[in-house]
C-alpha cells in the first residue's frame, strides 16, 4: 500500500491512512442506547437560536424515555416505520432517539415537499405513525395515518387523526420499576431509511443501520471536543444535520444550537449571542461572508469562531484564501459525504489538511474507496 495515498495495487482499494477506530464489540446495542451511556461533561444539549430555549441532557433523555414508554404503548415495535416531518428543532432528536431506542425505523422528509413527493415517500417506506407539526398537517390529509403533533393542535382537516401531542408525551409519568415493551435490537438492524435528493433520478430510499451511526460517531468523538458549541443551519431531515448534529456531536457533549430555517442574520446572531466555535455551512455563505467581511465583522462578534465546515460543493483556491485572509483566526475544512455513507467519507480534519486546495481531505477512519467504471465495474 502507497502510504502517500493509501493506494493498494493489488485490489485497487484507497484505505484510509487516519488510525482506526474502535468499535463496541456488542452485537446488541442500539444507537441511542449508545449515544446514552457516553460519559462527556456537557450540560446544554440543544439551544432554540430563535427563542433561547433550551434542552439540557438530562432533559432531553427524560424526554426520549417517556415518549418511547408512550410508543411502546401505542404497540410501536421493532420494525416499525415511523415518519418525521418537521423544520428544525430542539425536540426533533427526542422524537428520533426515542423510535430508535424501541428498534423501530426513522424516515424524515423535507418540508418543502410536496403533498405528492410526500405521498411517494409513503407508498414506499409504509410508515404506522407520522410526527409533524400543525402548519405540514395538510400535506397529509387523506392518508388516514394517525398523528402526533410536535407543537400545539390549530386548525386541523377534519380527516386527519390525531392521537396526541409530543408534549402529552413527555409529560408521561414513569413509575420506579416501570418495564416497557421493548424488542432486542441487533447492530445491524434498520435505523432509519433516509430519502436521496434525486439529483440522477428519482429519490430513492437509503438504509443506515444502528452499526452505521455507531461508527459515524466513533469518528466524530474522536475529532471534536465537547467544550465546542455548533450552529446547526442544516437541514435534520438530511443525513448530515441527523447523523452529525442530532447524533454525533450530541453524543460528544457539545452544545447544539438549533436554527429552525437559513437565514444569514440569525446564523451570524447566533454565532454572536452563543459563541459558537464551529460553524457547518455551504459554499455560496463562504462567498458571501467574504464579499460582505467588513461589514460582518463591524455588526457581529465573531471572536469566539474557530472553524467553519463546508461542503456540497468545493471551494476555489481564491474563495479559501480571500476568508482566510479576512477571518485569519478560523480555520477552513471542507468534507465530502453521501446519504449512502451515512455522512461520513472525507475530510479535512486540521488546518493544515485544509490548505491542501482542490482537496476533500483523508478518507474517513475505518473507510475504503475504490473508484469504478459504472458501465465497465
Amino acid at each position: 500500500m502507497d502510504p502517500r495515498s493509501g493506494f493498494c495495487k493489488s485490489n485497487s482499494v484507497f484505505y484510509s491512512k487516519r488510525n482506526p477506530t474502535p468499535l463496541p464489540p456488542n452485537q446488541y446495542l442500539d444507537v441511542t442506547t449508545f449515544i446514552s451511556s457516553k460519559a462527556h461533561h456537557g450540560k446544554v444539549a440543544f439551544i432554540d437560536a430563535a427563542t433561547g430555549r433550551h434542552v439540557t441532557f438530562s432533559e432531553h433523555w427524560r424526554a426520549v424515555d417517556s415518549v418511547a414508554t408512550c410508543l411502546s404503548d401505542m404497540g410501536i415495535r421493532k420494525g416499525h416505520v415511523i415518519l418525521l416531518l418537521s423544520h428544525n428543532s430542539i425536540i426533533f432528536p427526542i422524537v428520533c432517539f426515542a423510535v430508535l431506542s424501541l428498534g423501530a425505523v426513522i424516515t424524515t422528509t423535507n418540508p418543502l415537499n410536496t403533498p405528492r413527493e410526500i405521498a411517494m415517500q409513503i407508498a414506499d417506506s409504509k410508515p404506522v405513525l407520522v410526527f409533524t407539526v400543525s402548519n405540514l398537517v395538510q400535506k397529509l390529509a387523506g392518508f388516514e395515518l394517525p398523528i402526533v403533533l410536535l407543537d400545539d393542535p390549530q386548525t386541523i382537516p377534519r380527516e386527519v387523526k390525531i392521537l396526541t401531542s409530543l408534549q402529552e408525551m413527555i409529560k408521561k409519568e414513569l413509575p420506579n420499576g416501570s418495564r416497557r415493551v421493548r424488542d432486542r435490537v441487533n447492530q445491524d438492524d434498520t435505523a432509519t431509511l433516509l430519502y436521496s435528493s434525486g439529483t440522477t433520478g428519482t429519490s430513492k430510499g437509503v438504509i443506515s443501520t444502528h452499526r452505521n451511526y455507531i461508527a459515524m460517531i466513533e469518528t466524530f468523538v474522536a475529532r471534536f471536543k465537547t467544550e465546542d458549541t455548533f450552529i446547526c443551519t442544516v437541514p435534520m431531515f438530511h443525513i448530515y444535520g441527523l447523523g452529525a448534529f442530532t447524533m454525533a456531536l450530541h453524543a460528544l457533549g457539545s452544545t447544539i444550537v438549533i436554527l429552525s430555517r437559513f437565514d444569514m442574520h440569525e446564523l451570524l446572531s447566533a454565532v454572536s449571542t452563543y459563541k459558537a466555535t464551529c460553524l457547518p455551512i455551504v459554499p455560496p455563505v463562504v462567498v458571501a461572508m467574504v464579499n460582505d467581511a467588513d461589514k460582518i465583522k463591524t455588526k457581529y462578534d465573531l471572536s469566539s469562531l474557530r472553524s467553519i465546515l463546508c461542503g456540497g460543493s468545493p471551494l476555489s483556491k481564491e474563495v479559501i484564501e480571500g476568508f482566510l485572509n479576512k477571518y485569519p483566526e478560523v480555520d477552513i475544512l471542507q468534507g465530502y459525504a453521501l446519504t449512502e455513507s451515512t455522512g461520513t467519507g472525507a475530510s479535512a480534519n486540521t488546518a493544515e489538511e485544509g490548505r491542501k486546495y482542490g482537496s476533500v481531505g483523508i478518507l474517513t477512519a475505518n473507510s475504503e474507496a475504490k473508484i469504478m467504471d459504472p458501465e465497465t465495474g
